[in-house]
């Protein structure tokens, strides 16, 4: 199953999956990004104007201070996660990047969990199935938002801190450590400057598809491809790969603008 069609989506209705009358229901992830392959997860959002109960056992996530349900269902084959929110749901992800949230939060800026990341993340590159309109004005209010800022600073923040890790490890002969912090810091980084690029993403399998989906000045693929690989690093000498990286680091976290 490579896109969820119509008749699809009436099975897993037929099923009580899905409630007759959503406000949207959308498909992302990796077959949406053309990134699939033959053992992908369809990924679902069903969107509702108030809480709906499916008439199957669901798992409840964490979503901020509440929760969403989740469904997980086979349809030809294919595993499909099914994600189920309220709209007002969506509202309070999206009030927590909004630029006041943003120009007004102290400490390490706006903190998200994993779930409204994910949810965000999502919303930019969805397929509507049903209702598009709500989807897209979704979008534009992401687009708007300073969802790209809140990563921005979260990456270089966690980068800063990594770095600093590494140097203090170096500092005492931990080297094996170093190489760790170092390795974690350069990811963090990255995933920094692709935010900055629009290209807004957590998950590191799929790093590399996101640098190559954007256009920027700062590294080059096969510059980041060498660290991120460690083709050279020597067993023998590790503090060398260290000291490679982290003004790698430092440099995006000095061209990288929020």
């Amino acid at each position: 199953m490579t896109e969820t069609s119509a008749s699809q989506l009436a099975e897993l209705r037929g099923l009580g999956l899905l409630p007759a009358e959503p406000l949207c229901v959308f498909q992302a992830g990796s077959i949406v990004r053309g990134w699939g392959n033959p053992t992908s997860d369809v990924d679902l959002f069903v969107i509702t104007d108030g809480a709906w109960t499916a008439p199957v056992a669901t798992a409840p996530i964490p979503l901020g201070a509440g929760v969403f349900q989740a469904i997980e269902t086979y349809v030809d084959g294919t595993r499909c996660d099914i994600r189920l929110l309220t709209d007002a749901q969506v509202d309070a992800v999206l009030a927590k990047v909004s630029h006041d949230a943003f120009e007004s939060a102290v400490g390490e800026g706006v903190q998200l969990d994993r779930q409204e990341t994910v949810l965000l993340e999502w919303l930019r590159h969805g397929v509507a199935l049903e209702t598009d309109e709500w989807l897209k004005r979704r979008a534009d209010q992401l687009a708007s938002s300073a969802f790209g800022a809140v990563l921005v600073q979260r990456g270089l923040n966690y980068a800063d801190s990594r770095v600093e890790d590494a140097v203090g490890q170096m500092s005492i002969g931990d080297l094996e450590s170093a190489v760790l912090s170092a390795h974690v810091a350069l990811g963090y980084a990255v995933d920094a400057l692709l935010a900055s690029c629009g290209e807004y993403g957590q998950n590191p399998k799929w790093r590399a598809r996101r640098f190559r989906a954007v256009e920027q000045s700062v590294l080059t693929f096969e510059e980041y491809w060498k660290l991120q690989t460690m083709q050279t690093f020597d067993p023998a000498d590790p503090a060398a790969w260290v000291d490679e990286v982290l003004p790698v680091c430092r440099k995006i976290s000095m061209e990288v603008v929020l």
